[in-house]
């Protein structure tokens, strides 16, 4: 796959290089329709004899489902496009909860994920289908997972590239508490106390006898700034995440975290 050697994604490439012109600009919608939508594979299945349906995220649309009329095809230009972990250029019409494809455009930039981090990608993946909702734009997180991505490319730690996108993901759908302060009295966390953390509430002190995760206040508060040189919250910051992710998708099993578990106890 051709890259570019800064690494950089130019979704904007047109754009006037002015000092009014923003640094993100929304993709245009002409009679119904959205055009040149930054987007990502995040998982495709087949649809009739010659279409895939296929979940997208998008910049400005967040999760939607397309139907990519005969993207099977031997000759469909499609075929070799709708890869996971590519960059895209997306256009799409239709209101329903299932758009239509009209066009879509490798637009490159990232080195690709191999290995695994391959399989860290389709934990992504499958994080981002299981908690968020469809049409719910969330800009921010389609940045971290640009970021996310390319550090797993670039052979960033595995396991810290993944709690900080939990923690951002948490964080862009409204359920991640601040974990710096505790719940009920606002009291800041102090370093040396040990805490639990409520999946509805936030932090508390934690009791003698615990069902939930127990961690340090140090833990918490690295987590908060995206610190996870030491070791310890990388321990425990694992044992919270998978905890709070395991409630807020009530029981529904990650299958690739239980596979990542098992090749690396990430």
């Amino acid at each position: 796959m051709p890259t570019r050697d800064d690494d950089t994604i130019d979704f904007d490439q047109d754009a006037p290089s002015t000092p009014s012109t923003p640094a993100r600009r929304r993709a245009p919608v002409r009679e119904g329709r959205v055009l040149g939508q930054p987007a990502f594979v995040l998982h495709s299945y087949p649809y009739k004899e010659t279409s895939l349906i296929v979940d997208m995220f998008t910049r400005d649309h967040g999760r939607i489902g397309v139907v990519a009329k005969g993207a099977k095809r031997p000759l469909s230009k499609l075929r070799g496009v709708l890869q996971t972990f590519q960059p895209l250029s997306i256009s799409f019409s239709g209101k329903s909860e299932l758009r239509t494809l009209i066009d879509a455009e490798w637009v490159g930039g990232m080195l690709p994920i191999e290995k695994t981090a391959l399989l860290c990608g389709f934990y992504l993946n499958e994080l981002l289908v299981k908690l968020l909702a469809r049409d719910d734009a969330h800009p921010a997180l389609f940045n971290h997972y640009v970021s996310t991505l390319n550090e797993l490319a670039h052979g960033e730690p595995a396991q810290i590239a993944l709690r900080k996108f939990e923690r951002a993901l948490l964080k862009e759908t409204g359920v991640a508490a601040d974990l710096t302060r505790c719940s009920a009295s606002r009291a800041p966390v102090q370093p040396d106390g040990m805490y639990v953390v409520d999946p509805e509430r936030g932090a508390r002190t934690a009791a003698a006898v615990e069902s939930w995760p127990v961690v340090s206040g140090q833990t918490l508060m690295d987590m908060e700034r995206e610190d996870y040189a030491d070791p310890q919250t990388q321990a425990q910051s694992k044992q919270l995440m998978r905890f709070l992710l395991a409630h807020h998708l009530g029981g529904a099993p990650l299958n690739t975290r239980q596979i990542l578990i098992d090749l690396m106890q990430l």
